[in-house]
């Protein structure tokens, strides 16, 4: 196979055909070529890929050529998206390869028959835009073949109405259900399991992986190679799906769900709705004990003198409803459904009430409008090697950050793969000649007073000189929305007209498309917009990042693997903290630089990058920038032509 795989990414190369901006790379070359290796030897492969290497194609060359059923896992929907209507069929038809491909995401993706029919007839809609949009749902369902919600632009992804009208794991009745024959989750399933390549999420591959519910697992005992892109997401996505988690909003589904099946199937029984009120209040009255949001240790909520009343209340309510559908639960399906629902939750809380685990973290996420309690382990790497272990596959992992300076060691001893092979290829970018890096003089230590208005005024001369065409990336919300109130003043004293946006403001997507559009649009963002950004061309040509980014000390798990790491005699922050930053820092810088023609300026405003013993590590991770401290040089870098930019 390496033959075949050198001759497609040479110069003769039949991608050439299929993809205009084609150019041969080394990097590309020689990693596709260790991707086929760890096929042909059912290895495990760790690969970092710089930017522009084109690991997309990279990969996907040798897993169509070695034949086999892939699975593809991706980090976002949008990349799941996009592998699978453009970049698999661009690659399967360079190959002339004869292979079939599947997309499957989770349950909450497609429309269900049955509850679309159940909340049509109930009734109960919060405003006119759900009765809107269950018409538009509604008439889609019908013509629809994959019944997938990203098939229908004008009925919004985040609209209520969806949660009404897909299934969860906990509500969905399987065979038992009316519709069974015509269920676009199942016709998903069917499709994969038929299919050579399948396109998945890292959050459908792990809750299926631990849950075994969202048919991942029919799929892996013939596959032949896994293949983890945006595998740097991992570790956070799998310790989610390896511990376990109890929401007020599935409290909230349960007793909504519970009351429509008895309005349907025990309309005399009276004590059952009143359960169900009683259960709905007491799980709202445990998210009000908290006025801020956030996240907190277990232990913490001592501080909380109405926590542990509450918390009672609730167990005693989630024991009532559990009663009285004991005694209805073989009038129906729905009632049967939501009976061994609340079989499961009482398990979960009294499982979480029992105490702390050695080697697992008990802890709360307070969010808008649900509280979360959460049990996360330690560590995953024992986990998740006793999953990959024991088969004859290949498992491929890569990104463009996973290693510092080329050291993998964080990441193999996180997610257990120690024993694995690891390459990593820097990017064919020229950054010396394309970017430039400016640490400004001055600056104060990030956790003083008036630091955010500080790093604003830094950056208003750079932001004049690029003409907006900018983006500040924030490690918090709260210094993202400071900033944003600074500049909002500053741009009207100064008359600016760069368009000025803000995280929020729409979604994800829509803001990506106005900012390319505007052309010198200026964005404030916070941690969704560090990574899976790809805006190429001078529409972006100055990053600016306002601090390292160190996760909060706070931060319940983090602060337990901390204890933990020193119980043990290691140095966690060198071990763990540091170079957790500087991946993520890598990938705030990596959304500079996109294209062979992008140009643009790196601005990381934390002293510390240079005051710190540690600093002179966390830059020689990055791209070799060209480097400076001194503003004129980096407002320089815009003012002079293209042909004389260093």
């Amino acid at each position: 196979m390496s033959a075949e795989v050198e001759r497609f990414f040479s110069e003769q190369s039949p991608l050439a055909a299929e993809v205009a901006s084609f150019r041969p790379r080394a990097q590309q070359r020689e990693m596709a070529l260790a991707v086929a290796e760890a096929i042909r030897d059912n290895s495990i492969l760790v690969v970092e890929a710089g930017t522009g290497t084109g690991k997309t194609f990279a990969y996907l060359v040798p897993a169509l050529l070695a034949g086999g059923k892939v699975i593809i896992s991706t980090g976002t929907k949008n990349l799941q998206d996009q592998l699978f209507q453009k970049d698999l069929p661009m690659v399967r038809d360079a190959l002339k390869a004869p292979v079939s491909v599947a997309l499957l995401k989770g349950r909450a993706n497609y429309v269900c028959h049955y509850h679309l029919a159940r909340t049509e007839s109930d009734g109960m809609f919060k405003t006119r835009e759900d009765i809107k949009h269950l018409g538009k749902i509604k008439q889609y369902a019908k013509v629809s073949d994959s019944g997938d919600k990203s098939g229908i632009s004008d009925v919004p992804e985040n609209a209520p109405i969806w949660m009404q009208v897909t299934s969860t794991r906990d509500n969905c009745l399987g065979q038992e259900c009316p519709n069974h024959k015509e269920c676009f989750v199942l016709k998903a399933r069917s499709d994969a399991m038929k299919a050579d390549i399948v396109v998945v999420n890292h959050h459908l591959f792990f809750a299926d992986v631990m849950l075994r519910d969202e048919g991942v697992a029919e799929l892996l005992p013939t596959c032949n190679t896994v293949i983890f892109d945006e595998a740097h997401q991992l570790p956070e996505t799998a310790s989610l799906f390896f511990g376990e988690s109890l929401s007020t909003t599935l409290l909230l589904d349960l007793a909504r769900d519970t009351r429509i099946e008895t309005a349907t199937s025990a309309k005399d029984f009276v004590p059952l709705p009143k359960a169900c009120d009683e259960l709905d209040k007491s799980a709202r009255d445990l998210r009000l004990v908290f006025k801020k949001e956030g996240r907190m240790p277990a232990a913490a909520t001592e501080n909380f003198k109405e926590f542990a009343p509450a918390l009672k209340t609730l167990g005693e309510k989630i024991a009532q409803l559990n009663g009285l559908l004991e005694k209805q639960a073989e009038r129906s399906e729905g009632l049967e459904n939501c009976w061994q629902r609340v079989q499961a939750l009482t398990q979960q809380l009294a499982k979480w009430q029992k105490g702390d685990e050695p080697d697992q973290v008990r802890w709360l996420e307070i969010f808008h409008h649900s509280l979360q309690l959460n049990t996360t382990p330690l560590s995953i790497a024992e986990i998740f090697e006793r999953q990959i272990g024991g088969s004859a596959r290949a498992w491929i992992f890569t990104s463009a950050t996973l290693a510092v300076k080329q050291d993998f060691s964080l990441y193999q001893s996180e997610m257990g793969l120690l024993n694995a092979k690891t390459a990593c290829w820097d990017s064919p970018f020229n950054y010396g000649e394309q970017a430039l890096l400016y640490v400004p003089q001055n600056l104060p230590e990030p956790n003083t007073e008036g630091y955010t208005e500080a790093v604003v005024q830094a950056a208003l001369p750079l932001i004049e000189a690029s003409k907006g065409r900018a983006f500040l990336l924030f490690t918090s919300l709260r210094a993202m929305q400071q900033a944003h109130e600074i500049l909002q003043a500053e741009f009207d004293r100064r008359g600016w007209n760069y368009p000025l946006m803000l995280q929020g403001e729409g979604s994800r997507n829509e803001m990506l498309s106005r900012f390319r559009e505007h052309g010198n649009a200026v964005l404030l963002g916070s941690q969704s917009f560090w990574e899976g950004v790809d805006v190429r061309g001078e529409a972006l040509s100055l990053v600016i990042i306002d601090k390292l980014p160190f996760a909060p000390p706070d931060d319940p798990v983090l602060a337990a693997r901390i204890e933990q790491m020193k119980k043990q005699g290691r140095n966690a922050f060198m071990e763990y903290q540091l170079p957790r930053a500087i991946i993520t820092l890598k990938q705030g810088a990596g959304r500079l630089i996109r294209d062979e023609t992008d140009r643009g300026v790196l601005m990381i405003c934390d002293p510390r990058i240079i005051t710190k013993h540690y600093g002179k590590r966390i830059w020689q991770s990055l791209p070799p920038f060209r480097r400076t401290r001194v503003e004129a040089e980096a407002v320089g870098f815009f003012n002079a032509p293209v042909s004389t930019r260093p």
